[in-house]
């Protein structure tokens, strides 16, 4: 399935990679990392907040995690690496995403920080950089936003002229993670006043300093700092990637960074539900434990069904990208090349999931908190760190406006580029609409029927209102940002609902839907509420273009293409919730 084509193409159950097929590598992976985070981050997560008490800390913790290869995994063996596959990646993002202040110091090393170089560093750049990142040696920093461009990166204002043999670097970046400890710095700037091109500078380059770290309302463990560039003499080595394609560098490194901050966003949900269903437990009011009450026991059940529903999606996408890695290795691309074609294939999903597990990871935390009543406002109790620590991931690798308008954006452009048929099925949808409705009965032979139907027809809502949005404003649509992020809701909410439903089937084929009885409630839990959000945001795009007949016609379209039959959503929480108590965590 090429990127995008979810919204056209149905893809079956047995072609999608679920949680529960884990190898054995993968297990290991994932228990080590467990190990490391439980043993030495959470004993000491109130000392890693103290960050400018502790500078070295992070960087310490850093090694060690290095020394158990973490944080070389995705670096091929070559440069000193792991070289493990996509899937055991995200893997190992999931649980550093149970890790704070230090996940991110991880994210930011392994990520933005080492990718630049492995994706477009030279033969020789690699060689001297790779394996000191790979064991944690060098740690790594990544310099893009700029006081006055942040959403808008290329804007930056940083100078780079050609002296010679040597580049001269001149500007300001701020918001810079791991700026207080790195070892090398990932730095854009401008050549010839408009041409964005990418860098490597050592620490102890002259003219390189640094300003005080930032105060901040989370993620207080992690170094930010600014970072000031004046008269910063490199090397011409240094120069990364081609001059004026910089962009490049940014938008694919991105696009690795926003699948795997929605892996680890998803596993600190699955920390953040432990802790809550652990306190709903012992807390006691009126005579019983909290976790006892319904109000309770839907706040529970609804954390788990989003996060079950988020670790369906990011599982699927992950699959996706590692099946096309093999397939471009297969036609003769290196593993490194094959990577960076395959995240840019997937750059709608992984679009998809950052705002996904951003806005789930803050939905989830903030319950958390509810739960925890006053005591969840305490610094003294762990979910008011974690409070102010999730908002920032709204923020990071590019805000959620931003990635809601590329995701419709770059379905967009494929239509345009004619590499995805989204008009086509469009231009039928008229005449669906004045056609007779169909109300066939529920196949019973066919495992999730309604659901399934429930699903295609909620992608003839987006076709809808997407095709006519086109049809309006054509060129300009990228100009109305309210109709675009609609749109995106829906679209995540589809891709979303879809995920968690084939989850669910393919544990049902592989172990029998008596083992299955949770997840189905929760896939139809998410799936009845999901249409009903698609159903809302349809209404407000359409009623932001059209009028009249055509705006009557359009509503009768998405309201039909959004139906699905009720049943007991109150019963089906408390029974995820119930399973929730008895296990004293997240299960699923």
């Amino acid at each position: 399935m090429k990127g995008g084509e979810f919204l056209i193409k149905e893809q079956k159950a047995n072609e999608v990679f679920i949680p529960e097929e884990l190898n054995e590598e993968q297990k290991m992976f994932r228990s080590m990392t467990v190990d490391f985070i439980e043993s030495k981050i959470w004993p000491i997560v109130a000392k890693i907040d103290k960050q400018t008490e502790n500078p070295e800390l992070i960087p310490n913790l850093l090694n060690e995690i290095g020394e158990l290869g973490i944080l070389g995994a995705g670096v091929p063996e070559e440069f000193g690496g792991m070289g493990v596959d996509f899937n055991t990646e995200t893997v190992l993002s999931e649980e550093l995403g149970k890790a704070l202040s230090f996940g991110v110091a991880v994210a930011a090393h392994t990520g933005i920080g080492t990718l630049p170089i492995l994706y477009f560093g030279t033969q020789e750049q690699k060689d001297k950089f790779l394996p000191g990142l790979a064991s944690g040696k060098i740690k790594a920093s990544y310099c893009l936003t700029e006081p006055n461009s942040g959403s808008d990166a290329l804007a930056a204002k940083t100078k780079a002229i050609l002296d010679g043999d040597e580049w001269v670097l001149n500007g300001q970046k701020m918001w810079i993670t791991n700026a207080g400890f790195a070892d090398v710095y990932i730095v854009f700037a401008q050549v010839d006043g408009d041409k964005f091109t990418g860098f490597i500078v050592e620490r102890d380059t002259p003219g390189l300093t640094l300003g005080d770290e930032e105060i901040k309302l989370g993620i207080k463990g992690s170094s930010t700092r600014q970072v000031f560039f004046e008269n910063v003499r490199i090397p011409k080595d240094n120069l990364l990637g081609e001059i004026g394609k910089g962009h490049k560098i940014a938008f694919n490194v991105l696009n690795i960074g926003r699948f795997k901050l929605c892996a680890m966003v998803m596993g600190g949900s699955k920390k953040a539900i432990d802790i809550a269903t652990n306190y709903a437990n012992e807390r006691h009011q009126f005579g019983q434990a909290i976790s006892g009450f319904g109000a309770i026991k839907h706040k529970l059940a609804e954390m788990a069904t989003k996060t079950y529903a988020t670790d369906s999606a990011t599982y699927r996408v992950a699959d996706l990208i590692t099946d096309k890695i093999t397939e471009l290795k297969e036609q003769g691309l290196t593993a490194v090349e094959a990577k960076l074609k395959a995240a840019e294939e997937y750059s709608i999903e992984c679009a998809i999931l950052k705002v996904l597990g951003s806005e789930t990871l803050d939905y989830v935390i903030d319950e958390a908190v509810q739960i925890f009543g006053g005591t969840g406002y305490s610094e003294e109790y762990p979910v008011a760190r974690m409070y102010r620590d999730s908002r920032i991931n709204r923020i990071f690798e590019g805000t959620n406006e931003i990635n809601r308008m590329l995701a419709v954006g770059q379905l967009m452009k494929k239509a345009m580029k004619g590499e995805l048929d989204l008009m086509g099925p469009a231009m039928k949808l008229q005449e669906e609409l004045m056609a007779i409705p169909d109300f066939d009965d529920e196949d019973d032979a066919v495992v999730f029927f309604a659901e399934k139907k429930a699903i295609a027809n909620a992608k003839k809502a987006i076709l809808l209102a997407a095709g006519a949005a086109a049809q309006k404003f054509m060129m300009d649509l990228e100009k109305q940002q309210e109709i675009l992020m609609n749109l995106a809701d829906m679209v995540i909410e589809v891709f979303t609902a879809e995920s968690a439903l084939l989850r669910t089937e393919k544990k049902m084929q592989q172990d029998g839907a008596e083992t299955a009885t949770l997840q189905i409630l929760m896939s139809k839990v998410y799936l009845s509420d999901a249409l009903e959000r698609i159903h809302m945001s349809g209404k407000h795009a359409l009623s932001g273009f059209a009028e009249g007949d055509e705006l009557r016609m359009m509503l009768i379209g998405v309201k039909r293409f959004t139906k699905y039959d009720p049943f007991n959503t109150i019963a089906a929480r408390q029974q995820i919730a119930d399973k929730m108590i008895e296990t004293n965590k997240y299960p699923f």
